[in-house]
């Protein structure tokens, strides 16, 4: 099993989500706890992918067309940490 990091402000902006974007995080998280985050490329709905530039060493996945969860992996204490859920941006 997999230990999910919340940052401090997901809390806030939580509360704020349209009811299908927090469905799909809670199955997001659901699927992390228990097989990690590699099991989530096997869902090409969350189209989850390695980010670049300021972002390199994290990774997104899609929660809606517009929102996206931003999170990074430390493998060895087998930990996931969310940083945001923040709206897409071009």
């Amino acid at each position: 099993m997999w230990r999910i990091k919340e940052h401090r402000d997901i809390e806030k902006v939580y509360r704020k989500l349209p009811l299908p974007v927090i469905k799909k995080y809670e199955l997001w998280k659901n699927l992390v706890f228990r097989h990690g985050s590699d099991k989530l490329r096997e869902f090409p709905g969350f189209h989850d992918e390695r980010l670049k530039g300021d972002r390199e060493g994290q990774r997104s996945s899609r929660l809606s067309l517009q929102y996206r969860v931003i999170y990074t992996v430390e493998k060895d204490v087998v930990t996931v940490s969310v940083l945001e859920i923040t709206p897409h941006k071009d």
